[in-house]
């Protein structure tokens, strides 16, 4: 089974029925082990071979962004890039 295979048995759990600080923390933690994805170090077989899987993955986390960003605008607000210190 792929790294990426455990994502699909992963139960999906409303963020909205959860604390928000919680939902914040899970937010980062998914940040922080995305930030850690390199694939540029995959050997070229292995992105080959798991390619199918990861474009299933992006494009589930595509959805599931752009489902989180459009609700932030629905109540009137931006999603705006933080400006750096």
């Amino acid at each position: 089974m792929s790294e990426f295979a455990a994502c699909r048995t992963v139960p999906w759990y409303s963020l909205s029925n959860m604390r928000t600080n919680d939902v914040m923390t899970r937010l980062e933690a998914a940040v922080s082990a995305l930030g850690d994805v390199d694939v540029s170090a995959w050997p070229e077989d292995t992105l080959k071979e798991q390619l199918g899987e990861l474009s299933a993955v992006l494009v589930a986390l595509d959805g599931v962004l752009s489902r989180v960003a459009d609700g932030v605008r629905a109540r009137g607000l931006r999603v705006e890039e933080p400006v750096p210190a």
